[in-house]
């Protein structure tokens, strides 16, 4: 959940998930759409796909015990490189290089990492760099003191070098200047068409096969005539700025679509969403 998302923003999901799903075999057992309605909000729902994967992976491999092993974590859905290594650290305390946001500045500074860190080579410098500060065991404190020192002294603005306990170790000659990164893509301004669909009093709604917001319900496109739109959503998606024209317009439900109670909606995705609630808010305010 906390990956590309606050901890403030994680915190009230979480604890909600945790409630409905309170162990792995809960997971496993629970219908995609169960999952990703509780995930709805958080965003990148892929996150949310892979994690009832692993889950139902770990009940049928594991016996329901998620391993604390890379090379068994990595072989679980959606979970990567640093994934494994933070839960190999942290619960199995294994030392092994585990690179966040914090910690890559820290070690950038510390080895005065010229390349690019978001680069393969950068990458593998970072690599290096944290292997050659591993200790012979006590992974979970050693990536929890890295974690610490970038998130209160290394920080990414004005770090506090005089009081850094590592200070005299470090080979940065400006270290607010690094880490280094590619310079970002421009945003790309993007328009799309969207139909608010009521049939009998409910709204009518797209199942999405993917690839974007597989599993969730979306407005159907737009395919009538020109006209000035009744909504307009403005969302960023990677980096593409959005701008989403709805219509409202009255019809059946297609092949794949679905009418659903206002008071009943499936998952769907936040900018849809929101669609519905200024429908809807408009509905009140006139009555």
């Amino acid at each position: 959940m906390l990956q590309q998302t606050t901890v403030t923003a994680v915190i009230p999901y979480f604890e909600r998930w945790m409630r409905v799903f309170p162990t792995v075999a809960a997971l496993a057992k629970a219908d995609e759409q169960e999952v990703l309605h509780l995930w709805q909000g958080l965003g990148y729902y892929s996150r949310a796909r892979n994690l009832h994967k692993a889950a139902k992976a770990i009940v049928e491999r594991h016996q329901g015990l998620t391993p604390v092993e890379e090379a068994l974590l990595r072989e679980l859905p959606g979970v990567g490189e640093y994934t494994a290594a933070a839960v190999a650290a942290f619960a199995g305390d294994t030392t092994t290089p585990v690179i966040d946001a914090n910690i890559a500045r820290v070690l950038a500074r510390l080895a005065n990492i010229q390349e690019p860190i978001d680069t393969a080579k950068g990458r593998a410098l970072l690599r290096e760099a944290s292997a050659e500060l591993l200790p012979l065991s006590g992974g979970r404190m050693h990536s929890s003191a890295l974690m610490d020192l970038g998130a209160t002294i290394c920080t990414a603005r004005a770090p506090k070098c005089v009081i850094c306990p590592v200070n005299a170790f470090c080979e940065a000659d400006e270290p607010d200047s690094l880490p280094r990164k590619r310079a970002r893509a421009a945003v790309t301004q993007v328009q799309e068409s969207r139909s608010l669909v009521l049939h009998r009093g409910q709204l009518v709604l797209l199942l999405s096969h993917g690839p974007r917001w597989k599993g969730m319900w979306l407005l159907p496109e737009w395919t009538g005539p020109e006209r000035e739109p009744d909504l307009v959503e403005m969302y960023p998606i990677t980096r593409f700025k959005v701008t989403m024209n709805v219509f409202r317009t009255l019809r059946k439900p297609l092949d794949g679509e679905k009418a659903f109670p206002v008071e009943a909606l499936p998952p769907m995705p936040s900018p849809h969403r929101r669609v519905i609630e200024k429908y809807l808010s408009g509905m009140d305010e006139n009555g």
